[in-house]
């Protein structure tokens, strides 16, 4: 088959660059606490490294992640497109029975739980990043090996590697979705809740999942459903009275998030604005912005999400005023989340004919997470927009990101 990293040309830049370096195998191997024998067969395109060894890789010969992917700087969304990579992830979201393994490299090896859950951490940072072209080189193998450990274990081991599997799935479901792949994306979920309930934690684990199975109804445009799933969820992982657990809050408040979108999509405002009024209590109560696999909650984002409920029930005025107001992060608060609440207000300022401040927050997106935002529709209709609109000589911002959203042509009039 065509692993995953040999459309990156992984193994020629991984040699050229040690080459390079005037470094033999074994003293990468040294550095990297690897073995030769290891790199030698990743350099001959045998072995299909998975995210923790491309970490130490890179650190290794000092390059970046993307770069020793053979990933540009700033990917075209196009390059979603490309058939071996998007044939990869669908076959290790899809696949059923265990011969199917045989497919992908290093049938036999079991990789140990730790190492898998460091990859699996590393993955989650590539999503949260927005690191869509990373996660794509990656994650297939990912699938795999999650998949080989639920299989070559038993007892609590197997529940761990459950846990694990669900945690993958889930990404996938997020990365699929964010590829226009909406199908696989609930395929992914669905898979993803059916291993939560076999893992060391399924209350949460079954939480946490259901919340991306509601996200892909949305996408699907299946809101009632949506709606359903997410308020029941959220009734049975609701943080009881002096329950502080933060993961608790975190998933009850996505779910509530959840909840609220689709019923604001379905044109059920106030129920979404009293869904919203229960999460932001939970979010204040939390104190803090956090981002785990589990959640991303917390006052910021929640006051982000009433900006977009502002928008979505078209009051693009209040939309603006809330985002004036937003609390500074008290926590973290991923980029792709940051970029998508700038991409709101861009939409916003555009509607309110405020095209100066729109550039802006499409600029201030950008920033943030470039190769996230420029896949967002939201980002490129705001942007067509303005360009229906701009001035002869529109200025150097527009222009910027007239050639970001691979529009620039269609300045010459």
């Amino acid at each position: 088959m065509s692993h995953p990293t040999e459309a990156f040309a992984l193994p020629e830049i991984l040699a050229r660059r040690r080459m390079t370096l005037n470094m033999s195998q074994q003293e990468l191997a040294d550095k990297t606490a690897l073995t030769k024998d290891t790199i030698s067969r990743i350099e001959r395109g045998v072995r299909s490294p998975r995210p923790d060894t491309i970490t130490k890789l890179a650190a290794g010969v000092g390059l970046s992640r993307s770069a020793l992917l053979g990933l540009p700087p700033t990917p075209r969304a196009s390059q979603a497109d490309d058939a071996t990579r998007l044939r990869d992830l669908r076959r290790a979201i899809t696949f059923g029975a265990v011969p199917c393994l045989d497919e992908f490299p290093e049938t036999y090896e079991v990789t140990a739980p730790d190492v898998l859950i460091a990859s699996t951490h590393q993955a989650w940072q590539d999503y949260v990043a927005g690191r869509n072209g990373e996660l794509l080189a990656t994650l297939p193998i990912l699938l795999i090996d999650a998949h080989r450990l639920e299989h070559a274990t038993t007892g609590h081991a197997n529940a761990e590697a459950h846990r694990v599997l669900s945690t993958t799935r889930r990404l996938a479901a997020g990365l699929a979705g964010r590829l226009k792949l909406d199908d696989l994306a609930w395929t992914a979920a669905m898979r993803a809740l059916e291993a939560a309930g076999e893992s060391d934690s399924p209350e949460t684990e079954t939480a946490i999942s259901t919340r991306y199975l509601v996200w892909t109804h949305v996408r699907l445009k299946q809101t009632t459903e949506a709606e359903r799933l997410a308020l029941a969820a959220a009734a049975r992982i609701e943080p009881r009275m002096l329950d502080r657990d933060p993961v608790r809050a975190g998933i009850f408040g996505n779910l509530l998030f959840n909840g609220a979108s689709a019923a604001s999509r379905e044109g059920n405002h106030r129920q979404a604005q009293d869904v919203l009024a229960v999460a932001e209590a939970a979010a204040i109560r939390s104190g803090t912005d956090m981002v785990s696999e589990a959640a991303i909650f917390g006052p910021r984002v929640s006051a982000i999400q009433q900006v977009d409920h502002a928008l979505r029930r078209g009051d693009p005025e209040s939309a603006l005023r809330l985002a004036s107001r937003i609390p500074a992060s008290t926590g973290q608060v991923p980029a792709f989340w940051e970029a998508g609440h700038y991409l709101h207000c861009a939409a916003a300022a555009v509607q309110l004919g405020q095209d100066q401040l729109a550039l802006r927050f499409l600029a201030q997106a950008q920033e943030i997470a470039p190769d996230w935002s420029r896949q967002q529709p939201l980002g490129m209709s705001t942007m067509y927009t303005l360009l229906g609109r701009a001035a002869k000589k529109p200025g150097g911002l527009f222009a910027a990101l007239a050639a970001y959203y691979g529009i620039a042509d269609e300045l010459v009039r």
